[in-house]
């Protein structure tokens, strides 16, 4: 792994991130997390702080700080007599956290819905321009942040309070979930195409039109995973 951002096409605004941009913690939190969306890291895989020290260039206690946060979001797990591992994906996990987000999106889009002056729209509009931009970026990366992003930005539109404490927690199953997406199929082009129906039928603001895209969007997606999957838990 390397600390240093991928340019390749160009830099987004929400990363790859130069590491004179954040603190040393932040980069290394950065790059585990590449390498688990990469698929360098994989379910289960053990990390040692001096391994991931030296292959980075910094030292323990910065891997370890980093790898605290990770822990807290659910990146990363801990056990007894194991150490540190990168988490599992089950297909319970996998319908649980769609089952989960799409109550919580539409949670948010009650909110947007409810603002006569458009301008929480207008801030989805904006995310999913962002969106647009990096779709097909030829880093399967920074196409995972812009997928990201896009959400974040819909429950950011919201200005719900608990929504925004949620997100980090709920990026991170994400991730997983994605990490393991990507493995199975590399295809930019059906993400755009499911997050441009998404968009086509918030545009509605009709909230029956909007739960069935959001339904059809997570819940049908998390069972095409879990088939690609081969229906089996990650061990």
């Amino acid at each position: 792994m390397s600390i240093n951002a991928d340019e390749r096409g160009g830099v987004p605004p929400w990363g790859p991130t130069v590491v004179a941009s954040v603190s040393r913690k932040d980069a290394v939190g950065i790059e585990i997390r590449r390498a688990i969306i990469l698929g360098r890291l994989k379910p289960g895989d053990k990390l040692t702080e001096t391994q991931l020290a030296t292959s980075l260039g910094v030292s323990r206690p910065t891997v370890r700080e980093a790898l605290n946060q990770l822990t807290r979001e659910g990146l990363i797990v801990q056990e007894p007599y194991r150490g540190l591992r990168v988490a599992d994906v089950t297909k319970e996990q996998i319908r649980d956290i769609a089952v989960a987000r799409v109550g919580l999106d539409m949670l948010a889009i009650d909110a947007i819905l409810a603002d006569q002056t458009g301008r929480r729209m207008q801030i989805v509009e904006e995310g999913w321009e962002q969106f647009e931009r990096y779709a097909f970026h030829p880093d399967p990366v920074v196409q995972h942040e812009a997928h990201l992003a896009f959400h974040r930005q819909i429950w950011a539109a919201s200005e719900n309070y608990l929504l925004l404490k949620l997100w980090p927690v709920t990026e991170a199953h994400i991730t997983l979930a994605i990490a393991e997406d990507q493995t199975a199929r590399d295809d930019p082009e059906r993400a755009h195409r499911v997050h441009a129906d998404l968009m086509v039928a918030i545009r509605t603001k009709d909230r029956d039109t909007i739960e069935a895209a959001f339904v059809a969007h997570t819940l049908t997606s998390a069972e095409e995973l879990i088939t690609l999957l081969g229906g089996e838990e990650t061990q």
